[in-house]
C-alpha cells in the first residue's frame, strides 16, 4: 500500500502540482516585482511570497505545525536565526512565521528565473562573499533594513545540511543584532530535511509533516561577551527543538 500511495503522490506532483507551482511562481514573482516598483516595497515584498509559500505546502498536502508565536512582540524587530534543513525551510518560514521580514540569501539564488529578480526588487539581501568590500556592502544593506524597523531571517549555518543535523553557526547575524541592540529569535525547523533532502534535489518531494518552533527571543545585553553568548544560547535553543534523530552536531563540508 505504501508503494502505491508513493506512486500516486509522484504522479500528482508531476501532472498537477508542478504545472500549478510553476504558473503560481511566475505570477507571484511578477506581482512582487511590479508591486515593489510601483508601491510599498515592504508590503509587496512580503505578502505575495507568503501566500505563494503557503499554497505550495497546501498543494503538496504537507501538514504544518507552528509553536511559540506567543513569544513574539508584534512591535519588535528581530534577527531570526534558524537551522537549515532543506529547500522547504523557505516555504515553512515565509508562509507560516507570520512576520514581515527580509531574507539574507546566497548570491547564487539571484540567477533563478523570475524569483531572483523579484527578491532583488523586494530588497531581500544577497550575500556576496567574493571579497571583503562585497561582504561589507552586504552587511551595510542588512543594517539599513533593520534600521527601518524590519526583521531579518538568517540561516547562520550558511548552507543546507547533508544529514539533517546542525553544523556550526557563523557570527554575521549575531554581530548585526549586537551592533543594533536587537534581540535574536531562534527558530527550529523539523521535517524539511525529510521532505526535500539536499542530496535528492533533482528527485521528488517526499510527504512528511513540517514544524516550526519559535523560541523565546534572546535580548541584547551590553557586555563584551554578548555576541558569543547569543551564538551559544541560540544554538542550544535551536538544537533543543530538533527531532531526536537529528540531535547533535555533524560537520558540514560546505562550512
Amino acid at each position: 500500500m505504501k508503494y502505491i500511495l508513493t506512486f500516486i503522490y509522484r504522479l500528482y506532483q508531476l501532472f498537477i502540482f508542478l504545472p500549478i507551482f510553476l504558473i503560481l511562481s511566475i505570477i507571484t514573482a511578477t506581482i512582487t516585482a511590479i508591486g515593489c516598483r510601483l508601491g510599498n516595497g515592504h508590503f509587496w515584498g512580503y505578502y505575495p511570497g507568503k501566500w505563494w509559500a503557503r499554497f505550495t505546502c497546501y498543494l503538496l498536502f504537507l501538514p504544518v505545525r507552528v509553536k511559540g508565536r506567543e513569544n513574539l512582540d508584534p512591535k519588535q524587530s528581530y534577527v531570526f536565526v534558524a537551522n537549515h534543513q532543506g529547500a522547504f525551510d523557505i516555504f515553512l518560514i515565509y508562509g507560516f512565521l507570520n512576520r514581515n521580514f527580509k531574507w539574507m540569501m546566497k548570491k547564487s539564488l539571484r540567477k533563478i528565473p523570475f524569483l531572483g529578480v523579484a527578491c532583488e526588487y523586494a530588497h531581500h539581501i544577497y550575500v556576496d562573499r567574493s571579497g571583503a568590500s562585497k561582504i561589507r556592502k552586504t552587511y551595510d544593506n542588512a543594517r539599513e533594513i533593520l534600521k527601518e524597523g524590519m526583521s531579518l531571517v538568517v540561516f547562520p549555518e550558511g548552507s543546507r545540511t547533508f544529514t539533517g543535523h546542525m553544523g556550526k553557526f557563523r557570527r554575521g547575524a549575531f554581530m548585526l543584532a549586537s551592533e543594533l541592540k536587537l534581540p535574536v529569535c531562534p527558530l527550529t525547523i523539523n521535517g524539511s530535511f525529510d521532505v526535500k533532502p539536499r542530496m535528492k534535489d533533482i528527485y521528488w518531494v517526499f510527504w512528511h509533516p513540517l514544524s516550526l518552533t519559535i523560541h523565546k527571543p534572546i535580548p541584547y545585553k551590553p557586555h563584551d561577551d554578548h555576541e558569543r553568548e547569543m551564538i551559544a544560547e541560540s544554538y542550544a535553543a535551536v538544537m533543543s527543538g530538533l527531532a531526536p534523530e537529528y540531535q547533535g552536531y555533524v560537520e558540514n563540508p560546505d562550512q
